[in-house]
């Protein structure tokens, strides 16, 4: 078995589809095709059942996946090891991050880390942060800088980089926009435009009113924070944002009943992938410019 043909294998798998299995790795779908069958030849069993564009795991497959796996990654992580010996800072940095991060949070760290390291490619990808835990945790990231997992992500490692208080927030002429320190109670009287509820910021809402036993009105939901500024802004409902989000198209309003909600930001890795020099030197730029500093 050699390298290219676990590749395409993998990602076959994860995509269940050979053309994005190809684009992922930047050869043709014909390619990945005969490393299939080259794999398949060589174990002696069909790894994957295609039946019209479904494309499946035999159990030959799944059997085979974990191991494939394990071994990509220890390839990569001895050329990490070798690579990090030279003590040079270049190479491919594949980095996760949310949209409301990339815009709010990181711009300074990417300008003082590119004009500090130049020779460091950066490969960003824009995602939730719930698919950036899943990628981590199967290989596809290096790094991610997101919203924390309220109760963590075994075996991933994460640290907080920025504490971002949570504000109740309505346009101008909502209804609640005169009362300044509403209940709970009162809020759920009305509609909400909220993160999604599989969204970590949406978990940290919903369990606020589920432990006051108030359920909530919040047929309008999006992962994009952008959106729901939008949203808020024009009167759709009232909703729950960062602080550094508020600005003159809402109010902000205190419930008099609500404990104060803060989510946390930071980095995430797999500690079982050894960091490259690029990573390490971007965790350094990225501390320097935290809460602790």
């Amino acid at each position: 078995m050699d390298t290219p043909d676990l590749s395409a294998f993998v990602q076959v798998a994860d995509t269940g589809s050979f053309s994005i299995a190809a684009e992922r790795l930047h050869v043709t779908q014909s390619a990945i095709s005969r490393r299939i069958a080259s794999l398949e030849q060589e174990l002696h069993a069909r790894l994957f059942d295609r039946v019209g564009r479904s494309v499946t795991l035999t159990e030959a497959g799944r059997t085979l996946l974990p191991r494939a796996r394990r071994i990509l990654s220890e390839i990569e992580d001895s050329r990490v090891l070798l690579r990090n010996l030279s003590g040079a800072v270049g190479g491919r940095l594949l980095l996760g991050t949310s949209h409301h991060i990339g815009l709010h949070r990181l711009p300074e760290v990417l300008r003082a880390f590119s004009s500090s390291h130049p020779d460091v490619a950066l490969d960003m990808q824009f995602l939730d942060s719930e698919t950036a835990h899943d990628l981590l945790l199967h290989g596809h990231l290096e790094l991610a800088v997101v919203t924390l997992a309220p109760d963590g992500v075994p075996p991933l490692a994460s640290r907080v980089i920025w504490n971002d208080p949570l504000l109740f927030a309505v346009a101008p002429e909502h209804p609640l926009a005169d009362r300044s320190a509403p209940s709970l109670t009162e809020l759920g009287e009305h509609r909400a435009v909220l993160p999604g509820a599989g969204t970590y910021t949406g978990r940290i809402v919903t369990a606020m009113f589920e432990a006051a036993g108030i359920r909530l009105d919040a047929t309008m939901s999006t992962n994009y924070l952008e959106t729901i500024r939008m949203m808020a802004g024009i009167g759709l409902g009232w909703t729950v944002l960062p602080a550094t989000m508020i600005d003159h198209r809402l109010r902000q309003i205190t419930p008099r009943d609500a404990p104060p909600m803060t989510r946390h930001l930071g980095w995430v890795r797999h500690p079982e992938r050894t960091p490259s020099n690029a990573v390490r030197a971007f965790l350094e730029v990225l501390e320097a410019y935290g809460d602790d500093h």
